[in-house]
């Protein structure tokens, strides 16, 4: 009898422990909830973005001008120039140096035959006379064997010569045989002076050794050389495009050829003083002086070749250094402007002038003479007047912009105005009844 009242007292209390630990879960869960939302409305709290600060006001057209507010941050980033009265510009033009022609010696072989000793070496000065390279040359020993016959004839014939003389003293001989002896001895001596002149001109004696001595005809340093020992050279390889054996020339002295444009043409002639200058030697000027100028334009380049000399001592100018020419060009009436400051607007030429500080007009100007650097307006500056000359284009742009923004304003206000016009008798109309209804009583 008493299991039965033992029973309901344990399933009391163990509906009791369930139901407190329901409630424990439930509460652990509304707290977990509530620290959740609060961690994300800190979280929310710290990631919120600053105010942003207030955007500077948009510039205002009005007319042909375009007013920006003062301090606008936009005015920072814009370069002004002032124009100056134009006397003499500087133009730059593209140049390069090369070995002076008149001081260079090329050598290629006169006959084919094979290189056997090597005398000179690039860098070593020589002097004329001076042996650079010996060859074994057959067809130079031709020559040789044709200069030793030459001088045998010669002999023979002086010796026929001496007897015909002697015979025709005696009267045994006519007179014309002794013309014809005359007359071939005369032969005989021309043709051994040719050749001997021959020889002489490659450096031959008066033997026949087969053996070509390259020699240096001029005073300077051997710049190039192209040849190596057992090599085999022949007289048709030579000319435009084939490296000489030699290449011989006087370093303190170079060529300097200028591309100019056709409108530097009439500044560039004979005489004319430049300055040169180069990238790779920063700080250092070098004169030179014009000494010629083509009759013709590139038609690739369209530019005039011109060519000039520079003094090179200290040898510190290399052939084929890339340089720059600065010519002084005296200009007509107008001012200068940095070339920059100019923009092509279909087939006109802009600028925009600073008319006071922050008031900016496009105005259009005619050019007389632009450069890489420096512009030459002949109308539509003076000199004093202020151009925008860094970030130009960006004001252009702006200032067409602002145009274009502008003009559906302009015709949406001339429609507003339009339109109270028209409704104006009709406001009329409406009031004239309420005036004669009060009339009445």
């Amino acid at each position: 009898m008493l299991l039965p009242s033992v029973r309901p007292q344990t399933a009391r209390s163990t509906d009791l422990i369930c139901s407190g630990t329901i409630v424990k879960r439930s509460l652990l869960h509304t707290f977990t909830v509530i620290a959740a939302a609060t961690a994300l409305v800190l979280l929310a709290a710290c990631n919120e973005a600053p105010a942003p600060a207030p955007e500077a006001p948009a510039p205002i057209l009005q007319g042909n001008q375009l007013r920006f507010a003062p301090n606008h941050p936009q005015l920072a980033l814009l370069g002004i120039a002032t124009a100056a009265p134009g006397k003499a510009i500087t133009v730059e033009l593209p140049a390069r140096l090369v070995w002076n022609e008149e001081r260079t010696q090329r050598i290629y072989p006169a006959f084919a035959g094979r290189v056997m000793s090597i005398k000179a070496d690039v860098g070593q000065a020589v002097k004329p006379g001076t042996l650079l390279a010996q060859l074994a040359s057959p067809d130079y020993g031709i020559a040789q064997a044709d200069t030793a016959k030459a001088g045998a004839d010669s002999r023979l014939t002086q010796k026929s010569l001496q007897r015909q003389r002697e015979l025709f003293e005696a009267g045994i001989i006519a007179r014309k045989d002794l013309d014809v002896a005359e007359a071939d001895a005369a032969r005989s001596q021309a043709e051994i002076q040719r050749a001997e002149a021959r020889t002489r001109l490659y450096g031959g004696g008066g033997g026949v050794n087969q053996q070509l001595a390259l020699l240096a005809t001029i005073s300077g340093v051997v710049v190039e050389r192209n040849l190596n020992p057992g090599q085999e050279v022949r007289p048709d390889q030579s000319g435009p495009g084939v490296p000489a054996l030699y290449v011989i020339t006087d370093p303190t002295s170079l060529w300097v050829q200028i591309d100019a444009r056709e409108a530097e043409i009439g500044t560039l002639k004979p005489g004319a003083m430049f300055e040169l200058i180069i990238p790779t030697l920063p700080g250092q000027k070098f004169e030179g002086r014009v000494t010629a100028a083509a009759d013709y334009i590139d038609p690739s380049t369209r530019t005039i070749k011109v060519r000039g000399v520079v003094a090179n001592p200290d040898r510190k100018l290399k052939a084929e250094m890339l340089a720059t020419a600065r010519i002084e060009r005296i200009i007509g009436p107008g001012v200068v402007i940095p070339s920059q400051a100019v923009s092509l607007l279909g087939a006109k030429h802009t600028v925009m002038v600073q008319v006071q500080p922050g008031v900016f007009e496009s105005r259009e100007v005619t050019l007389s003479y632009q450069g890489p650097r420096e512009a030459v307006v002949s109308q539509g500056l003076e000199a004093g007047d202020q151009v925008v000359s860094e970030n130009m284009l960006l004001l252009a742009h702006q200032f067409r912009v602002t145009q274009d923004e502008a003009r559906p304003n302009n015709i949406s206000e001339q429609k507003g105005a339009a339109a109270p016009a028209k409704t104006a008798p009709e406001a009329t109309k409406t009031v004239a009844p309420a005036a004669s209804a009060q009339a009445k009583p």
